[in-house]
This record gives structure tokens, C-alpha cells and sequence, in this order.
């Protein structure tokens, strides 16, 4: 069951006046807080993960907007973070403005647990540039009920950490 937007209310930290006042559907639009650029290679092994790199190329505040070249992969940071209860889990959406422009967000599942802002990849798979506004409505958020047993989220991209900074073992 997907819960209404009364129910999750708590849940979701820093939402825009909008969001707050009139939001659309069962859940929550998110917004682009940070823009980042793979720098390096990554690495994913059995029991040991090193993620790329990244560089911070843009921030709400700080710059307006930023242009998403054809083909080119950022990472993005939200201006929202979320604390996920024990029996809920939380999906995410793209708005679908971005599929309508040829640009992909790449998300995942989000844990009972988890507590923090949000990290997706973004990736502009069109032939032309798409502009976008720091603090622009990117994602759709809903969280689902757990029916059963469920276990919280141990990672350690708990808080919202955007890449590691070294190789490391995987909990």
C-alpha cells in the first residue's frame, strides 16, 4: 500500500513551500540540491567497493542553474533528506519532464532505515543540452508499507555521503 501524502509528512525534511502546501499525487517532488562529476575510476568487488571520485560542479545557493551535455553523467544531491521507519520502504521516481527531454535519473531503492539526503545519477542519453535549475523539482518520492519482518538499512551511505573516499569493505 502506498501511503498518502498525511502519512509520510514526517518523514521527508526540507520541502518546498509547494510540496508542503500542495503536493501532487501520493508522494513528495524532490528537488536538485548539488551536481557532481565522476572523477576517477570506480571499483566494485566482492567484499570491497571504491567509488569514482566526484567533484562538486554546482549548488543550490550558490549557482543557478546547470547545463547537461549529450551523453554526460552527473551525480546529484537532493535538498531534501528522508528518515525511513522500520515498516515503510521509499521508491523514487523520475518526474517525467526529464524522460520527456531525453535526460535518465538513476535511483534505487531506499531502506527501512536509512537517514539522510538523497543521491541519484542523472544522464542526459539525447543529442541536445538540458539546462536545469538548482532547487528545480526533479524526482517523485513515494514510500510503500512492509507487511512482514523487515531489517533497517546498515549501510554506509547512511547520512546522504555522495562517494567513498577510499577503497572499503562492504557491510
Amino acid at each position: 500500500m502506498i501511503l498518502g501524502v498525511d502519512k509520510i509528512n514526517g518523514f521527508v525534511k526540507n520541502l518546498c513551500e509547494r510540496e508542503k502546501a500542495n503536493p501532487e499525487g501520493a508522494g513528495f517532488d524532490i528537488r536538485v540540491g548539488k551536481v557532481y562529476k565522476l572523477e576517477s575510476e570506480g571499483f566494485l568487488g566482492v567484499n570491497e567497493r571504491d567509488t569514482s571520485n566526484v567533484k562538486l560542479v554546482a549548488e543550490h545557493g550558490k549557482d543557478k542553474d546547470y547545463t547537461l551535455m549529450p551523453e554526460e553523467y552527473v551525480t546529484i544531491k537532493t535538498m531534501e533528506s528522508v528518515n525511513v521507519p522500520k515498516n515503510l520502504v521509499m521508491y523514487t521516481f523520475p518526474r517525467s519532464t526529464l524522460h520527456r527531454c531525453g535526460v535518465i535519473l538513476i535511483a534505487t531503492a531506499t531502506s527501512p532505515g536509512y537517514k539522510g539526503g538523497l543521491v541519484f545519477g542523472l544522464k542526459n542519453s539525447g543529442n541536445k543540452p538540458f539546462k536545469f535549475e538548482l532547487g528545480a523539482r526533479v524526482a517523485h518520492i513515494q514510500f510503500l508499507e512492509v507487511k512482514g519482518e523487515t531489517n533497517m538499512y546498515r549501510g554506509q551511505w547512511q547520512g546522504g555521503r555522495v562517494a567513498s573516499t577510499e577503497k572499503e569493505a562492504q557491510v
